[in-house]
């Protein structure tokens, strides 16, 4: 029997496909995660409510550790649906439960679902022009992770866009905010003195993507570090070269300073 891997969208219930809903629905079993994404928009009982069925949630160390000895036995005897939030192949950690099903001789399909890899096309920026993303991390103890801004700095050194996740502590609710990220990689700043990350950085904010009413905010990090973004889920963007529509989108939905569009004389507004 197979196994589903179902996107649950970006925002609320309503994300998920008509594909993968039909398919949650005929399973025998349904479980998911949460931890590697937030679902501002919604509860656990309203996506049980729609699908019909309860849902067994999985925490970290359940998926990544314990996956052979829950899921994969289930799935060998009945159809059984995994829901994660987003679109379930950009978590690197699900292309591995596959490979994981696909050795214990279980088929298994995927069921897309608006992930944030599109959605960032929101901002006006050009999704060709992304380069590698990365995670901004909690420090903890003494570890104080710094790979998010070599990442930022590769990016900014080719005029590439660098999206940065932030961290998620699903399990004691605590979600990374732009504002905190923001503090990191001044400190991070601080400690390699690169030029990469200054209070004069632009920045990109986008908060709740895929609601109806995202918030989308452009600026100079010594300004954005001060604003109230609304609740997480946020993403942080640190633009490289802009293209002239890029700049003007910025300008007229995102509040970014006018200034920006100086380089590009021709088109001054």
């Amino acid at each position: 029997m197979p196994l589903y891997f179902i996107g649950l969208g970006l925002y609320d219930e309503k994300d998920i496909t008509l594909k993968g809903l039909e398919i949650a629905r005929k399973c025998d079993k349904v479980y998911a995660e949460f931890y590697t994404s937030l679902m501002a928009g919604t509860t656990l009982e309203k996506i049980e409510e729609l699908i019909g069925k309860k849902i067994i949630v999985l925490n970290r160390e359940d998926v990544e550790m314990n996956f052979e000895k829950i899921v994969l036995p289930e799935a060998k005897e009945k159809d059984v649906a995994f829901l994660t939030a987003g679109d379930p192949m950009v978590a690197t950690t699900h292309a591995e439960l596959r490979i994981r099903a696909k050795r214990m001789g279980v088929e298994s399909y995927v069921i897309h679902a608006p992930s944030i890899y599109s959605a960032v096309a929101i901002t006006g920026l050009h999704i060709y022009k992304f380069g590698k993303s990365a995670t901004v991390a909690y420090p903890e103890g003494n570890w104080f992770p710094t790979s998010y801004y070599d990442v930022v700095k590769e990016n900014l050194e080719k005029g590439l866009h660098t999206l940065l996740f932030l961290d998620i502590k699903a399990e004691k609710r605590k979600y990374m905010t732009a504002n905190e990220a923001m503090e990191l990689l001044l400190k991070v700043e601080e400690m390699k003195r690169e030029n990469v990350f200054t209070p004069n950085t632009l920045v990109v904010v986008l908060g709740r993507a895929g609601s109806l009413n995202p918030t989308i905010r452009a600026g100079y990090v010594k300004d954005m570090i001060k604003e109230d973004f609304g609740k997480q889920p946020h993403v942080l963007i640190v633009p490289g070269k802009l293209h002239v529509v890029e700049a003007e989108y910025l300008v007229e939905i995102a509040g970014a300073p006018k200034e920006i569009l100086e380089q590009f004389s021709p088109r001054k507004m």
